[in-house]
């Protein structure tokens, strides 16, 4: 969460953060971060992407995300603006573990908290009645301060951990195989690849990052994971641009690029590496099959 508060200032009386995003969704990249995440959606509609989950949001769309599980929100070009230009309004809550201490967490009241935390690991979409509790106390947060905010807080927590209207977003599949070890230097060049995936990776950067020389840290990415760092970086870039060829109207050209390839030969050759099949075949196929009637007007070969 400290990464995620650089252009975030908590003051000495918070040990959360509440706030008003208001500004383009367009440039959005596929991330995650170390912080739990709870928005409100207040205006603007678009698609939002969840580990392997790809839905239009909405204004009154209500979802709560666990750390390290990569999600993104953007607009189509078919969504309307504001007269600003600007795609998205929303209220975000952020608050990493510190927040909920294992001593607190251990007492019998926290019981529905910690349901609450355990469905955040897949990432949930919250609807009916807790939807309208938690949005109602929600909106009051940026207005208080001191023990009323905080209890306003668990207050939420518990409630989402009562509830039982929410849909999930990530699958269990999906969940179970996140990339997750105990090694801390595994850790980070993950977390940095997963930040940087749109960028030029600098080996010397990650290299200084784990205290390791270039060499060994490529054996010792390698030896740990059975992936070298790079093929590891393209394996990211796959899977965002599955999720946008499947589930999003950009060509090619754009969905390349989003995904930080430098050219579109680059691309295709990494995405048949790994997929078996071109970007367009692929989208074909995948049209087809989540949709048999189309069968007969659609040939697809490898």
């Amino acid at each position: 969460m400290k990464e995620l508060l650089k252009t975030i200032t908590l003051r000495t009386d918070e040990s959360f953060f509440i706030g008003i995003f208001q500004d383009h969704i367009d440039q959005s990249t596929w991330h995650y971060h170390q912080a739990y995440e709870l928005s409100f959606i207040t205006e603007g509609s678009g698609r939002r992407i969840v580990g392997d989950s790809v839905e239009e949001f909405h204004p009154g769309d209500l979802i709560f995300i666990g750390p390290r599980i990569p999600h993104v929100w953007f607009s189509g070009g078919s969504y309307p603006k504001f007269p600003s230009g600007r795609t998205l309004e929303s209220v975000y809550l952020l608050f990493d573990s510190e927040i909920l201490p294992q001593e607190l967490t251990s007492l019998p009241e926290f019981v529905h908290v910690n349901r609450a935390l355990k469905l955040a690991e897949r990432g949930i979409r919250i609807t009916g009645d807790t939807l309208n509790e938690v949005s109602r106390l929600m909106l009051q947060l940026p207005y208080l301060s001191g023990i009323r905010r905080l209890m306003y807080f668990y207050e939420i927590m518990d409630i989402i951990g009562r509830g039982t209207s929410f849909v999930y977003l990530a699958s269990a599949a999906y969940a179970r195989s996140r990339f997750e070890t105990a090694n801390a230097r595994i850790n980070k060049i993950h977390e940095y690849l997963m930040k940087n995936y749109r960028e030029e990776i600098n080996l010397q950067k990650i290299s200084e990052l784990v205290h390791m020389a270039p060499a060994s840290v490529c054996r010792f990415f390698k030896a740990s994971t059975g992936i070298t760092i790079f093929a590891y970086l393209n394996k990211i870039k796959i899977d965002y641009s599955c999720s946008l060829l499947l589930n999003t109207d950009l060509n090619i050209v754009n969905i390349s690029d989003d995904c930080g390839f430098n050219n579109l030969s680059h691309f295709n050759k990494q995405f048949r590496r790994f997929m078996g099949t071109t970007p367009t075949q692929y989208r074909k196929l995948r049209q087809v099959r989540r949709n048999p009637r189309r069968l007969a007007q659609h040939s697809v070969s490898f």
